[in-house]
């Protein structure tokens, strides 16, 4: 029961769900889900931590970055992800997301000097 409540609370957070509809997509970086939602890094950072802890990403080094992308390995969150895969896809925030995500550019964010 702990790990049903831990994945209603991770989609519980427009954030959080904005984030995964972005990695439905494809990979990416904190430097680039920040980016694209608009919040600082480490604040980026404790959002993958919930939603990670909840069994829907999971995360691997890529380099310089970590990469984090959809899992499959918790049933909740696998039954869920593909519910959420077809739902909210017409709504404005996402779309814009969608979009910015097509201009971000994990070279220039994650590594300014």
């Amino acid at each position: 029961m702990k790990t049903l409540d831990k994945v209603f609370k991770a989609l519980a957070d427009t954030n959080r769900v904005r984030i995964l509809k972005l990695l439905e997509k494809r990979k990416m970086c904190v430097c680039e889900l920040a980016y694209i939602l608009g919040v600082s890094q480490p604040a980026m950072s404790k959002q993958l931590k919930k939603i990670t802890k909840a069994g829907f990403i999971e995360s691997e080094q890529d380099g310089f970055w970590t990469n984090y992308f959809i899992s499959t390995r918790n049933d909740y969150a696998k039954s869920l992800s593909g519910l959420l895969s077809s739902w909210l896809n017409d709504e404005t925030i996402i779309k814009e997301d969608l979009k910015k995500a097509r201009k971000a550019n994990r070279k220039k964010l994650c590594c300014k000097r």
